[in-house]
């Protein structure tokens, strides 16, 4: 066996244990995954853009400060946080409030708080919030007033 054989033969070696362990993490966590995915959808099905928009009452920074806060107790696709920001947006939601309520459902996720702990570790995740819930409120300040501006 020559050496370039020997290689391939190490290297396969390695891909195997690491998909075997990568397979074996995987479906230690799917049942909180799949908590996960189920309190989300289940979050989606129960809460109407306007039980949303009844939290909002046209101050800039306390509805900056809802919008974050709510934005990240739900959790969801991307796509459907847009739907539901052009559906506030229509009931007259301010575009603060709308801007922070989507960077801040894409960005913090309490709801899935639990699976990221378990995978990330609770000081990763602790500083990941508490960054991402900063940086959403500076973030949908900056983009509502630029939009304003250049409107």
């Amino acid at each position: 066996m020559d050496k370039k054989q020997g290689d391939q033969s190490l290297q396969r070696s390695t891909y195997l244990k690491a998909l075997r362990k990568s397979s074996f993490s995987f479906l230690a966590i799917s049942p909180l995954l799949l908590g996960v995915v189920g309190l989300a959808g289940l979050f989606q099905a129960v809460v109407t853009p306007k039980m949303i928009a009844t939290l909002f009452g046209g101050n800039v920074v306390i509805d900056i400060l809802i919008g974050t806060l709510t934005g990240g107790s739900a959790a969801g696709n991307p796509v459907v946080s847009y739907l539901l920001g052009g559906e506030l947006l229509k009931q007259g939601v301010s575009l603060y409030a709308v801007t922070a309520f989507i960077i801040s459902w894409v960005t913090i996720g309490l709801i899935q708080l639990p699976a990221e702990v378990e995978v990330f570790g609770g000081r990763f995740t602790l500083y990941r919030n508490i960054l991402a819930f900063a940086f959403t409120i500076l973030i949908a300040t900056l983009t509502a007033f630029t939009v304003q501006v250049l409107a």
